[in-house]
């Protein structure tokens, strides 16, 4: 971890805290309700705390699993009272996030011996997908990783637009051939400027759009043969941006995005802005797939790698 990590641990904490207010007030008054007038875990409680986690878009499946592991611990350990719920409920859904390998990271590293490392972004218009890809190429050049963007969503001349002004915003080059261009031509590009400049991460958008998956998969698998030519393992990483205030849609997306490629991260947009924080929670054990960054503000800072303890933390502080 580098030296500004450390030194921005307390206010990127901050942040989270201010970020998943609205779902921790929610769940909070949730969890009052469920145990009032109980001293003890028993099957009402159980009840209570399964409509708690169902309603804050953690998902059915997920509670269930939840509410079985802590049925158990309880009769396990006849000591467990409705005062240690709240630290059994924060034990059991670390656990779960910790099998679906959600990062424990805090700072923006990159894995070595991959350079360039090329992400290629994904996600339906209107999550926040360029946005996130402003705000990723931002937080690696904060921690002096060089960025290359690729403008490979071609078909709205907006996204484009709006890449552009973020690669001026944050001073980084960008490849672009304009609306109606080819995807795959562009990501061939940047993926060949990238190693041509010695670049440590190449990051390229792709069309949002859903109304034809067989489209979507044949664009996304022809991106990555030309990827193949220059480099034969990239795409690194697949991440998909999905928005958190969504809540169960955002599920449904990636069931989308996940059949017509290999997603192996998920970034989660709009935190701050809804109650339904419980969704990263079942997004992860939904699919297996890490929780790589959320977003929890406006801001560019505001961009944070996922940290499943500190996510926990404060979403039951």
């Amino acid at each position: 971890m580098g030296i500004f990590s450390l030194f921005s641990n307390k206010e990127q904490k901050e942040e989270l805290n201010k970020g998943l207010e609205k779902t921790r007030q929610s769940v909070f008054l949730k969890l009052t309700k469920a145990v009032a007038g109980k001293s003890k875990v028993d099957d009402e409680v159980l009840d209570n705390l399964e409509e708690v986690l169902v309603t804050s878009d953690v998902g059915v499946n997920t509670t269930l699993k939840i509410i079985a592991r802590i049925e158990e611990r309880v009769s396990r350990d006849k000591y467990f009272g409705t005062a240690e719920l709240n630290g059994l409920l924060k034990e059991e859904i670390i656990k779960l996030l910790q099998e679906n390998n959600s990062s424990d990271g805090n700072d923006f590293s990159l894995p070595a011996g991959k350079k360039p490392f090329v992400i290629l972004v994904v996600g339906v218009n209107g999550v926040g997908k360029t946005t996130t890809i402003g705000k990723l190429a931002y937080n690696f050049k904060r921690v002096n990783k060089s960025v290359i963007l690729g403008a490979a969503d071609t078909f709205r001349a907006a996204a484009v637009d709006q890449l552009t002004i973020w690669s001026e915003r944050v001073k980084v080059p960008i490849v672009s051939q304009g609306m109606g261009a080819d995807p795959a031509s562009i990501a061939f590009d940047t993926v060949k400027s990238a190693m041509a400049q010695n670049t440590d991460v190449a990051i390229i958008d792709t069309a949002g759009r859903l109304h034809n998956k067989i489209n979507l998969m044949n664009e996304l698998s022809k991106i990555k043969r030309v990827m193949h030519k220059l480099l034969p393992d990239a795409p690194h990483e697949v991440l998909l941006v999905l928005d958190a205030s969504t809540g169960q849609n955002a599920i449904e997306q990636a069931k989308q995005f996940i059949a017509a490629t290999e997603v192996n991260a998920i970034a989660l947009t709009k935190l701050d802005g809804t109650a339904k924080g419980g969704v990263v929670i079942g997004i992860s054990d939904t699919f297996k797939i890490p929780v790589k960054y959320i977003g929890v503000g406006e801001k560019v800072e505001d961009l944070q790698v996922f940290n499943r303890q500190e996510f926990v933390d404060s979403l039951f502080r």
